[in-house]
């Protein structure tokens, strides 16, 4: 008897294994080939978590350009790579790969040279696509080759300082560039400010579109068209917009097509076909459907942007655990709407973060006192330096991954005039699933070094509330870092406590080894302290750090005359972090104690799919530090015996 056959057709999906197979489609399997996309992409996001609302509504723009272009030897360069899940699919790394996306051994969330050859550049910061296929397609005409560059911008990507900069060097640079606009109105949160308005204009704008199309129709009815049509818009450019008025781009040097339906396979094509043959650089504004095929990411963007596992029919997110710890980012943003109530000189200034970063409690509770200004971290710490001229208490909400983008402002802005800028610096340490592009683990060193900054990092919620608290009493910046996730479940003081500055806490005396431990990793300390206690028959004391600088010299000090081992534990690199501040002051005290520092290594950590899996590949799961610290403790303990003898 012969097995029952399914009606259901094999998955075009399935049968994608790269470009070429993506051009050998007709055009009517197109519709399926996307929705088959959209139902992968949902399923593994549901269950991974990611960015599934920008991915979802690129499928047809991605589909699209692996027709008409021929990737890895045309480039493709998409700014940040929210969207570059489709990608990924249609260039190899569907399947089993794709299935562990961001877990480890699975495909990254986002897009590295080292994955994939049809990922020119790698990319996990917003607006830095346009400069890149800038340089790429400067480089391709210096050697006198002749593949395409395509850099795929967000809309918010320019609302980023360095794409305007890069707008205003490409006519100067190549004529050879093609830029693809996907507007979808939303960064992470909604756009903000002239930008923002400026593409709703003209993408809801008929008349702008109809004359633009009208006039270029009449001139190419001619048997010289072409070059009347050209002759034309360099007329347009330097009559200052007379007859028909210019995008904005256009006014860059750039041709400007559009708007086009992001979702209409024929309209894409054609624009696409047309921008391949230009010979002035093209801009190709594209309108699509952020979280296009899931409802709930289209009735909440900003959820659906980058989203923890969920439902993938009703689009809910898990349930916590009951009784489960509030996260740090809602205890910061409850904490700034609270002294924002008591103080209205303190404002919250995020770089479209808002729900990330915890403020949108302040948003909603006091609107008045809620920046945001886009994804633009460098005019957002500027802003607040500005602020703090006039007497307000900033607080500049950014990640500890993302100020590295304002390092300049950090110092020239607000460090060297002393201004009272209170940075609050979420995702310190690893964000797992994000990767290399998103671990905040080198904000210690970079912080450490700049004069009046005042450093540090809570063992837990409470303690965070009292940093910000002491922060907003500060004369000058403060910087408070603290992880990604759950809190301890600590109970939050009525009133919060004013700290000394440069004080640590002692929380538990020891004789032989003291452990100094820095935020997060004070628990795993005194984990680490009773298990050597226990094990080694040894007294060990634990520290909460608190402040890195200044660090709290006079109790190091104390401890390191009289107690043999010293250890330091942080959730940053070592080079240049909590322990290297030890080693500094030992050093400058003369004082040859021990030391044993635990922290990351130098090299840049990748995606995982937890913070243990990747602390156990790097030697920092608890059972290899302890060994480390009895192994360091038994090689001094044996050197002072030799000694004796």
């Amino acid at each position: 008897m012969n097995a029952p056959t399914s009606s259901l057709p094999p998955r075009l999906l399935a049968s994608i294994r790269g470009p070429a197979d993506v051009k050998a489609l007709a055009p009517d399997q197109l519709p399926r080939l996307a929705q088959e996309i959209r139902e992968e992409l949902i399923g593994v996001t549901s269950k991974n978590g990611g960015h599934i609302g920008p991915n979802l509504g690129v499928v047809e723009l991605t589909i699209a350009l692996h027709r008409v272009f021929n990737s890895p030897d045309d480039q493709f360069v998409f700014d940040v790579a929210h969207q570059g899940y489709v990608h990924k699919l249609l260039t190899g790394r569907g399947g089993d790969f794709f299935k562990k996306l961001r877990q480890t051994g699975g495909a990254s969330g986002f897009l590295y040279r080292s994955e994939s050859p049809h990922d020119p550049f790698g990319a996990g910061h917003a607006g830095t696509a346009l400069s890149a296929a800038l340089g790429m397609a400067t480089a391709r005409d210096l050697r006198g080759t002749g593949e395409h560059v395509v850099a795929v911008c967000g809309d918010a990507a320019f609302t980023c300082g360095i794409t305007l900069e890069a707008l205003n060097n490409v006519v100067s640079s190549t004529k050879r560039l093609i830029v693809i606009l996907n507007d979808n109105e939303w960064s992470i949160a909604k756009n903000v400010g002239a930008i923002s308005n400026y593409l709703n204009r003209i993408s809801t704008s008929a008349t702008y579109n109809k004359l633009h199309h009208d006039v270029e129709a009449f001139f190419k009815s001619f048997p010289a068209g072409v070059e009347m049509n050209r002759v034309y818009m360099k007329w347009k450019r330097e009559t200052k917009d007379f007859f028909v008025e210019s995008s904005l781009f256009e006014k860059f040097g750039l041709r400007y097509l559009g708007p086009v339906d992001g979702h209409n396979f024929e309209a894409l094509r054609k624009n696409l076909e047309f921008a391949q043959h230009c010979d002035v650089p093209v801009l190709v504004h594209v309108l699509t459907k952020k979280g296009k095929g899931l409802e709930a990411a289209i009735a909440h963007p900003e959820k659906f942007h980058g989203a923890a596992p969920f439902d993938p029919i009703t689009g809910e997110n898990k349930r916590p655990t009951p009784g489960a710890a509030p996260n740090f980012q809602d205890v910061f943003g409850q904490a700034v709407t609270r002294f924002a109530r008591a103080n209205r000189n303190v404002v919250g200034i995020t770089g479209a973060m808002p729900s990330g970063t915890g403020l949108s409690h302040l948003a909603e509770a006091v609107p008045q006192q809620f920046f945001d200004v886009g994804i633009a971290e460098e005019h957002a710490v500027l802003f607040a330096a500005g602020m703090a001229t006039k007497g307000f208490r900033p607080v500049c909400a950014i990640y500890s991954t993302f100020l590295q983008r304002a390092y300049d402002q950090v110092i020239h802005d607000v460090a060297l005039q002393n201004l009272p800028v209170t940075f609050c610096m979420d995702r310190a340490g690893l964000s797992p699933n994000d990767g290399p592009t998103h671990h905040g683990l080198f904000d210690l060193s970079y912080l450490r070094c700049v004069p009046n900054a005042t450093i540090m990092q809570p063992k837990d919620e409470d303690e965070l509330v009292d940093m910000l608290h002491t922060s907003l009493n500060l004369p000058g910046p403060g910087f408070i870092r603290y992880p990604r996730g759950a809190g301890m479940g600590v109970p939050i003081k009525e009133q919060p406590a004013l700290l000394p500055v440069g004080h640590a806490e002692v929380l538990r005396e020891g004789s032989n080894i003291m452990i100094w431990a820095l935020g997060s990793m004070v628990q795993d300390a005194l984990k680490l302290a009773d298990r050597i206690s226990a094990g080694e028959n040894l007294s060990v004391g634990v520290v909460n750090a608190r402040f890195v600088k200044p660090l709290d010299r006079a109790l190091l000090l104390s401890h390191a005359a009289c107690i043999p081992l010293i250890v330091t534990m942080e959730d940053h690199v070592l080079a240049g972090g909590f322990g290297s501040a030890v080693l500094e002051a030992l050093q400058d005290a003369d004082c040859p104690a021990a030391v044993e520092r635990i922290g990351w290594p130098d090299k840049f950590v990748e995606h995982g799919s937890s913070v243990d899996v990747l602390r156990a590949s790097y030697g920092l799961a608890p059972d290899d530090v302890h060994r480390r610290v009895v192994a360091r403790w038994r090689n001094l303990h044996a050197e002072h015996v030799e000694a004796d003898v």
